[in-house]
């Protein structure tokens, strides 16, 4: 049932609650066990497409929109109400938001320096969490999560939505029946291309933005021009790098379809060739990382030159004794070792969008999975102990790129065997912003 349906079917009307409807009406309107109230967090991009997704929804309804980008905000506000849906509330301050009884879950779309501090405050407020990816900022925090989830007993769902996917469903189950004989190598790739973000300068914050929330968990520092938006992303202070940004989407495909945990391995190569400016991270980046003797992915990112790899912008290509799957968000073919398709189901093109809004059918299904684990009446298809194992990935290469020598993975605890390695482990935080259990 739809918002549209909802309202029809209780005998509620727009016009009878008046635009900025009263929201004890709506949510004693049906049972609480129904209806799932949500706050999305961060809905300039990516969360916007969220924000849609949760809306429409069965049973679940968009409380709160909180985003310290006033014109988002209004905007995602503006939105929901021309889809018909009821208006939400509008805050810049998530800590207020988790305050309200009435939410039961938390979303999270903002930067990535936000990601798992604001996790953690949201389920020490007793709320659900439908976490973007990167799950983390830190292999630190990844940890923390995991330990966070089992102590307070509410779940959290990361954001690789391909997970939910019915044709990479049927692809790892196919894998697993031996398809292509055994599985032993995974590549993961993204290409895209992207412009420079140039040298900014430190500048007055705009009226519309609040910066010291903006900032939240981060280290303060001046406000600069070319930061807000997007371009954070390759700033080590808020953002994670390519990697982290879309590797972890193909990174998790290929640890899923090979069935591996943690890496013994991890060396990296790269660098940001393709421009000279403010970037921080690599625009070019080969990771490898190694599973035992036998089994191996290997990360082929291109943030600035978009030439496809199977004529595809974004994808994994699982490689076995016997053939050779391809998979990506439209589906997956797969091949004999002498080029013969044996294998296909796909729903539509098969190249992704490289759009960084995403939205459709797969996060639909995705937060359907959510909802539908708060309720008690499914399990979740990329819970958090799982997530960050891929999430942990991602780091490592990051981390084997910046001491460039290969690292030495204790497979066990996912820790590295290097002393100056191991000082990127946890990140900074602002004075009174540390995570703790």
């Amino acid at each position: 049932m739809n918002r549209r349906k909802f309202l029809k079917t209780t005998g509620v009307s727009a016009a009878s609650l008046g635009v900025a409807a009263s929201w004890p009406t709506i949510l004693r309107a049906r049972r609480p066990a129904d209806l799932i109230s949500v706050a999305v967090m961060g809905v300039n991009s990516r969360g916007a497409a969220l924000v849609d997704g949760f809306a429409a929804a069965s049973d679940c309804v968009v409380r709160t929109i909180c985003d310290v980008d006033s014109r988002a905000m209004e905007r995602a506000v503006s939105n929901l109400v021309k889809g018909g849906y009821t208006r939400p509330e509008g805050d810049d301050d998530v800590r207020r938001v988790l305050e309200d009884p009435s939410i039961d879950a938390l979303v999270v779309a903002a930067p990535d320096h936000w990601h798992a501090p604001v996790a953690l405050m949201a389920l020490q407020a007793g709320k659900h969490v439908y976490l973007e990816k990167p799950c983390s900022h830190s292999p630190a925090e990844g940890e923390l999560l995991v330990s966070a989830q089992a102590h307070y007993g509410h779940i959290i769902q990361m954001g690789n939505q391909q997970r939910s996917a019915p044709e990479s469903i049927e692809a790892i189950t196919r894998i697993r029946e031996g398809l292509i004989g055994r599985p032993y190598f995974g590549r993961a790739w993204y290409a895209n291309s992207r412009g420079p973000i140039g040298n900014g300068q430190v500048a007055d914050v705009p009226e519309w933005l609040n910066y010291e929330m903006w900032q939240g968990p981060a280290p303060r520092t001046a406000y600069r021009d070319n930061v807000v938006h997007y371009n954070w992303h390759w700033f080590k202070r808020w953002g994670t790098g390519e990697i982290c940004n879309n590797g972890t989407h193909e990174i998790d495909i290929c640890r899923w379809a090979l069935g591996v945990d943690t890496p013994t391995r991890v060396l990296s190569t790269g660098g940001r060739f393709h421009f000279d400016d403010d970037w921080e991270f690599y625009d070019t980046q080969l990771a490898s990382f190694e599973f035992g003797s036998d089994k191996q992915i290997v990360w082929d990112g291109r943030s600035c030159n978009g030439y496809p790899i199977y004529d595809r912008g974004r994808g994994a290509a699982i490689h076995g004794t016997e053939g050779t799957v391809i998979m990506d968000r439209a589906g997956y073919l797969a091949y004999d070792l002498g080029g013969k398709e044996i294998a296909r189901r796909m729903r539509g093109e098969s190249d992704a969008a490289l759009d960084v809004r995403g939205g459709g059918d797969l996060t639909d299904l995705h937060i359907h999975n959510f909802l539908e684990t708060v309720r008690g009446r499914a399990t979740l298809n990329a819970p958090i102990d799982d997530a960050r194992k891929s999430q942990l990935l991602c780091h490592l290469g990051n981390i084997a790129q910046d001491t460039g020598r290969a690292l030495e993975i204790d497979s066990e605890t996912g820790r590295i065997h290097d002393r100056q390695a191991m000082q990127q482990w946890s990140r900074d935080y602002a004075l009174g912003w540390e995570m703790n259990l």
